[in-house]
C-alpha cells in the first residue's frame, strides 16, 4: 500500500464530516505564513485560488489537501496528520465559529518508509 504524505485523525474526520454535511465538497490549504497561514485552512472546493507554487499533498475523504512549496521544503520527510481540537477556525476557514479547528501536526517517516517513497518534486 502506499505511503501517504497526509492523513487524519478520527476527530478531524468528524469535524470535516460536519463542515461537508453543510456545504458540501471541501480542500485544505496550508500555506506556512504567519498568524493565520500556519493553520490548515478549510474552504469550500473551488472558492481559494491554487498559486502556480503551491503542491497538492494528497487527499483526506477525497478532500485535497494543498501545501505552499516553501512548506514542503521542511515537511518533505514528514507525514501531515490534518487533527481537529478546541478552538476557532482561521480567517475564512469553514471551521470558524464551530468551537472545533483543524491543527496539523507531523510525523516524521522512518528510514524504511523513506526508502519507499518516492518524493514529490517540487
Amino acid at each position: 500500500m502506499p505511503l501517504d504524505r497526509v492523513t487524519m485523525t478520527d476527530a478531524a474526520r468528524a469535524l470535516l464530516a460536519e463542515i461537508v454535511a453543510e456545504y458540501g465538497p471541501v480542500m485544505f490549504v496550508q500555506s506556512g505564513g504567519c498568524c493565520d497561514g500556519s493553520s490548515p485552512m478549510c474552504f469550500k472546493e473551488g472558492d481559494y485560488m491554487i498559486g502556480a507554487r503551491d503542491i497538492k499533498l494528497g487527499e483526506v475523504e477525497g478532500a485535497p489537501v494543498w501545501i505552499s512549496e516553501s512548506l514542503f521544503e521542511i515537511w518533505k520527510h514528514s507525514q501531515m496528520i490534518l487533527d481537529a481540537g478546541p478552538g476557532n477556525g482561521a480567517g475564512f476557514s469553514l471551521d470558524t465559529g464551530r468551537g472545533a479547528c483543524f491543527l496539523s501536526r507531523a510525523r516524521v517517516f522512518t528510514d524504511e518508509e523513506w526508502a519507499e517513497f518516492e518524493p514529490t518534486e517540487a
